[in-house]
């Protein structure tokens, strides 16, 4: 059996679940992990869980990315609880051990389990559509790195060591165009010119962290916007989730994702590079939102880089899905032949908006932050 392909019930009974299980279903389309859902009659109320079976060829330590988590999640919770919350459950993830206490399974052939509670009446965004939408998810990041910033103990696992490394980045580029191990280089000759063009300008957050420049946070390290839970009651931002990658790192790593998904118009993936641009009311609405949140606890060399944390990680994300096209597909999942190239060229394409739109960013930081 593969473990890939479907949930063994087997494993599912190794939780600490009670009741009977009524069904097991695939569910989402995560560019990275195989998702599940099980519902389970308890005493007559249908309960829902989540259950994922860790890549472990993207994560090689999933015991370390699991014990982030949990130190995460439990630490949220705590705030939340100490501030008189309610519906702690459905603000923060919450890890369901194994029987034997442990905060995963393994499988018969070797596969990494993990398992939530479901947070029920919830949905994402894939695109914003409003500039209310940008302002609260905008909050919602900020309120997540706000509960983080205070974060104490041992230092976090770094699960995927170099993550948002572009020097690191750059070396793996530049390997698989050398290599070229499906002939597919003559393909992306344009996009490949883009990188070595623009090494240089790629490496200011990598810089500015090293030297010291701005501080050593834990952070989400991919907060685009559909990994944030919207509750359907209110339409507001309820939880932050796919916590994989929280690890150490700088919280511009989060503003930067998330200006590259919320100031977007179009899709990550979409082909008609025309309506790929930059949207200057959006990304002024997600700011304000953030810095209603952050602004108390960032430096001023954090705020110095905010308009810049946007260009880089939209810069890294076109190197990366590049880079993966180049070597096959690996790591994000596709859809059609060339997914990850359409990828590449709709963020080298964001980029070039954010350029275009330069001055009037900057303007608005000098005039609203700094």
């Amino acid at each position: 059996m593969n473990s890939g392909e479907v949930l063994p019930e087997a494993v599912v009974e190794r939780f600490a679940i009670y009741g009977e299980l009524e069904t097991v279903c695939p569910f989402g389309s995560g560019h990275i992990n195989t998702t599940f859902v099980s519902r389970w009659n308890q005493a007559g109320l249908r309960v829902r869980y989540l259950h994922q079976l860790i890549n472990d060829r993207v994560f090689l330590r999933p015991g370390g990315v699991m014990e982030n988590i949990d130190r995460v999640t439990r630490h949220i919770a705590s705030i939340l609880r100490e501030k008189g919350e309610e519906d702690v459950s459905r603000k923060t993830l919450t890890v369901v051990p194994s029987r034997d206490g442990r905060l995963f399974v393994r499988d018969d052939g070797g596969g990494w389990w993990r398992t939530y509670l479901f947070i029920e009446r919830t949905h994402t965004l894939d695109l914003v559509s409003t500039s209310g939408e940008a302002h609260f998810l905008g909050k919602a990041i900020g309120r997540f790195q706000k509960q983080l910033a205070d974060f104490d103990g041992k230092r976090l696992d770094e699960t995927i060591p170099d993550f948002h490394n572009m020097e690191s980045r750059y070396r793996s580029f530049r390997n698989a165009v050398n290599r070229d191990p499906l002939d597919r280089a003559g393909t992306a000759g344009a996009e490949i010119d883009f990188m070595l063009e623009n090494e240089e300008r790629g490496a200011v957050l990598l810089r500015a962290l090293r030297e010291g420049r701005i501080p050593e946070r834990v952070c989400h390290n991919d907060a685009k916007i559909n990994n944030i839970l919207i509750d359907d009651g209110d339409n507001r931002a309820l939880c932050v989730v796919d916590l994989d990658t929280v690890m150490p790192g700088t919280c511009l790593f989060d503003s930067g994702d998330l200006i590259r998904t919320v100031a977007a118009r179009a899709k990550e993936d979409e082909r008609d590079l025309s309506r790929v641009e930059f949207d200057f009311p959006f990304f002024a609405a997600l700011l304000e939102g953030y810095l209603s949140e952050a602004s108390s606890f960032l430096t001023t060399g954090e705020k110095e880089l905010l308009a810049e944390s946007g260009r880089n990680i939209t810069h890294i994300m076109a190197l990366r899905f590049l880079t993966d096209y180049l070597e096959g597909d690996t790591y994000y999942h596709t859809s059609r032949p060339g997914h990850n190239l359409d990828r590449a060229r709709n963020q080298i394409a964001l980029v070039r908006s954010m350029d275009r739109h330069w001055e009037s960013i900057t303007r608005f930081l000098r005039e609203r932050v700094l």
